[in-house]
């Protein structure tokens, strides 16, 4: 299975996500491959901490840019799953990315500047849909406040109501240290001492693969 995890604002936490994901998936004993299409290389330089601290299982991840449709497909005959890091805007890696993809994880913070995107996005899930008619579209919410009497989310879910083409998740994904801590170590939040992080990322590993 490939997923593709993308934005089209930067901020919202598409490495965090892969990272974490990655953890966990390979700890249930599935074998994973990641691979990294942005050029800020966060997820490369998250995978050479993971490596040098020799922490366990190891997470095999490629660094590649411009056309990934073909590597895609090549690594998904080898892996379990596939997941993919791309730069959060409109670009060539997210494109050809999306045609060779079985799921998109489209990213998204509650604020109205995050919200506002999912316009651009609608158009090249359209256009993707055009070479891919089986692309499944997934949208999650990311860095949600924990304040007890936070609102955004809900009402950005109701925003989400207005794009048909994006399945909106359950889980979301909360504004915690924990996501902040584990990066320099090489370490997902599952393999971390906050458990709240934890059951977030393990639920959003439920509901994109059962």
């Amino acid at each position: 299975m490939i997923i593709v995890v993308g934005s089209e604002k930067g901020g919202v936490g598409k490495s965090t996500v892969v990272t974490n994901l990655a953890v966990e998936l390979a700890k249930r004993g599935l074998r994973v491959a990641v691979v990294d299409g942005d050029r800020q290389r966060s997820t490369a330089r998250w995978a050479v901490d993971r490596e040098e601290a020799g922490h366990e299982p190891r997470i095999f991840v490629v660094e590649k840019l411009g056309s990934l449709h073909e590597t895609l497909r090549e690594l998904d005959s080898s892996y379990d799953v596939v997941l993919v890091d791309v730069a959060g805007k409109d670009s060539k890696e997210m494109r050809t990315a999306m045609t060779a993809a079985h799921q998109l994880l489209i990213l998204t913070q509650s604020s109205q500047f995050d919200l506002d995107t999912l316009e651009t996005v609608d158009r090249l899930i359209e256009t993707a849909r055009d070479f891919n008619p089986s692309l499944r579209v997934r949208g999650a919410l990311t860095r949600v406040s924990t304040n007890a009497f936070e609102s955004e989310s809900a009402d950005a879910r109701e925003y989400l109501a207005d794009y048909p083409s994006i399945e909106p998740l359950t889980t979301v994904l909360y504004e915690r240290k924990a996501y902040r801590d584990v990066v320099g170590e090489g370490l997902g939040v599952v393999e971390w001492k906050n458990p709240k992080a934890a059951r977030e990322i393990r639920g959003l590993v439920e509901e994109l693969i059962g």
